[in-house]
């Protein structure tokens, strides 16, 4: 293989990655203030029809509230505010599995016999104590002392 191939199995979503930005700028606004939807796309430098589908998504998961209309926007509710960095990607993503023999609620049948699954077992074990860790207030709170890790378009220049 003369290419390097990268594996995006173990990579977080484009929309994942866009429902935590956008839950931490909801929890950076003043409270009770809504924020519209080009406002939203605009500070977390996201494609707008995207990103809606990402704020439904994640108000169906009852961690944001929309209203539409002339006083509509968007609105990070308690839930949301504490919510775990894990909560966030599973309400877009649904459960987070390292390896699909990692499934919840039941066994792999080559639990005992897999000398790799104490290693997926103990991988995925750290990576959920590291999502849990972190909630979308923590992250806007670090967001508010330090205002350079705000999220600013990054600009990829084309090749001459």
């Amino acid at each position: 293989m003369s290419a390097k191939r990268i594996n995006s199995s173990m990579q977080l979503t484009r929309a994942a990655d866009y429902a935590l930005r956008v839950m931490i700028e909801l929890a950076a606004q003043p409270a009770q203030e809504r924020a519209m939807l080009p406002q939203l796309a605009e500070t977390i430098d996201a494609p707008e029809s995207f990103l809606s589908k990402v704020l439904q998504a994640l108000t169906k998961a009852r961690l944001v509230v929309s209203r539409r209309g002339k006083s509509g926007g968007f609105l990070l509710l308690p839930r949301g505010r504490q919510a775990s960095v894990r909560e966030v990607i599973e309400a877009i993503d649904g459960p987070i599995r390292l390896n699909i023999c990692l499934p919840t609620g039941r066994s792999c049948p080559r639990k005992n016999t897999c000398p790799a699954h104490p290693v997926w077992e103990q991988a995925q074990k750290a990576m959920m104590d590291v999502l849990n860790a972190s909630s979308i207030a923590d992250l806007a709170a670090e967001a508010a002392v330090a205002p350079a890790k705000r999220f600013s378009p990054i600009r990829i220049a084309k090749a001459r």
